[in-house]
């Protein structure tokens, strides 16, 4: 767990406490009514909850996470909500979540992402070192034989595969740089062939 769930369960436990000890304040010597609106606000809380639930789930699909111009050889990516661009590529034909960073210099596989594109575990030899935001990791380099995005195909991609605990995969400013043109503007990345 998070410090930052940490933080929210620990804030929704405090309003609960909150909400129980004004419910009890209020109906003292009520117990009848005291029971019926702990019940009432027990549901209202739940249903928030739930709800914040299931807008998060609903907000990481809600967008499209790329429009694809295969006319003009043109991808558009809006930015997510939590402030990245987020890009599928499909490797080897499988569909690989990317978080597009330009701080990082290589296209990037998290162990998880790197097994679901076929690269045998055993057969990576973590020899190569980089420098990340949580400390130094051990890298493999890898080539991918095929990498798309929309109507654009390159073959035999130079990769990295990170040894650390990674959420999602980067796409680093290897791959960006086969494309012409890298242009952010409005909350949008556009990159063009």
């Amino acid at each position: 767990m998070h410090i930052d769930q940490v933080m929210q369960a620990g804030y929704l436990v405090l309003l609960g406490i909150v909400v129980v000890g004004y419910l009890a304040i209020q109906s003292r010597g009520h117990l009848k009514t005291m029971l019926k609106q702990g019940a009432t606000w027990l549901f209202i809380f739940a249903t928030i909850v739930v709800g914040y639930g299931v807008w998060s789930d609903m907000s990481e699909t809600r967008l499209p996470r790329q429009s694809v111009f295969a006319e003009e050889g043109r991808i558009e990516v809006p930015r997510a909500g939590d402030g990245h661009y987020h890009l599928i590529l499909r490797i080897n034909g499988v569909p690989v979540p990317m978080i597009v960073d330009t701080g990082a210099s290589d296209l990037v596989l998290s162990r998880a992402d790197a097994l679901r594109v076929g690269l045998s575990p055993e057969a990576l030899v973590f020899t190569g070192r980089a420098q990340t935001a949580n400390g130094r990791v051990e890298t493999a380099h890898v080539r991918l034989p095929e990498v798309s995005v929309g109507g654009i195909t390159d073959r035999f991609v130079p990769a990295v595969v990170n040894s650390g605990d990674m959420q999602k995969s980067l796409l680093g400013m290897s791959y960006l740089n086969r494309f012409s043109r890298i242009e952010m503007t409005r909350d949008r990345l556009i990159l063009t062939r």
